[in-house]
């Protein structure tokens, strides 16, 4: 199975062993991704011309953000209308179907076709801005194929995820930035990392620093130089994961040098090495500044 992640490319194989590559730019990850499927999906005519259709899929312009469309999708007067819906018998408030969105994403032209909204949406999926209401719409999250997690008909639920709404005012944010990111870079590398709500993995840029001690992770595909996470390192708790089958808190087949981090707070980050020396150097680091 080959799934797309920012500008890297997760392989698992039939033995659930997982591959993560990176490359230079999205146009070098679509290409390998297409192509690597391609491989996999040899003498499936049918997998192959759709592989075709989602190679020749769109690329959101370069002045176009995902956070602008979310905030022109939150307006008022023009975005999308969360209402109650209904499926199976169970009503789910302040939601969209999957078809309104797309639609949405069509007459405000940020998608030439369905398929681009589609996939626009997944996107949207992915970096946590939409998330999925109810069975039909949380099956499909399951799919490892971008293409498939978001479905475009009038049965599936979405809505905004809690994350998008929490909003601080610049000037919190750059004195809050400010004060975490002034201390002394002691320690930096690429590490994967669990997310909080999803659950997958995605491979992230980590820096460790002291004085204030702060453990940052930051999206590799971003030029901006910006975390896209955090926590403060005092009162915490760091401690190696068993190397023998998925440790308890870890979702899906990962295993091997893994490692957790327990904020002050009761905040458990997993993170997982390349090896179990780099696990050991990570974890060294940490706890020195504990």
């Amino acid at each position: 199975m080959v799934k797309i992640m920012k500008l890297l490319i997760k392989l698992k194989t039939q033995t659930s062993t997982e591959y993560f590559l990176e490359a230079c730019s999205r146009e070098e990850r679509d290409a390998w991704a297409f192509e690597i499927t391609g491989a996999i999906h040899a003498g499936q005519p049918g997998k192959v011309q759709q592989l075709h259709l989602l190679k020749n899929s769109f690329k959101l312009p370069p002045h176009i953000s995902l956070h602008r469309i979310v905030d022109k999708m939150r307006d008022s007067s023009c975005g999308i209308r969360p209402s109650p819906n209904m499926e199976q018998g169970s009503t789910y408030k302040k939601t969209f179907i999957g078809s309104s969105l797309v639609d949405w994403l069509l007459s405000n032209g940020f998608a030439a076709s369905r398929l681009e909204a589609v996939t626009l949406a997944s996107v949207l999926m992915e970096e946590n801005f939409l998330r999925p209401v109810g069975t039909r719409s949380m099956g499909a999250i399951r799919s490892g194929d971008l293409s498939e997690q978001f479905l475009d008909d009038s049965t599936a639920l979405y809505t905004f995820a809690e994350s998008c709404k929490k909003k601080i005012s610049p000037k919190e944010e750059i004195s809050l930035s400010t004060m975490e990111l002034s201390g002394t870079v002691v320690k930096q590398g690429y590490l994967a990392k669990q997310g909080h709500k999803r659950k997958n993995w995605k491979v992230r840029r980590f820096v460790l620093r002291k004085d204030p001690a702060f453990l940052h992770y930051y999206d590799p595909s971003k030029e901006e130089n910006r975390p896209v996470g955090g926590f403060s390192l005092r009162g915490s708790l760091v401690s190696a994961l068993e190397d023998n089958g998925v440790p308890t808190g870890v979702k899906g087949n990962v295993q091997g040098n893994l490692f957790k981090v327990i904020t002050k707070d009761d905040i458990h980050y997993y993170i997982q090495a390349s090896s179990k020396a780099e696990r050991s150097e990570w974890i060294e680091a940490i706890k020195k500044l504990t």
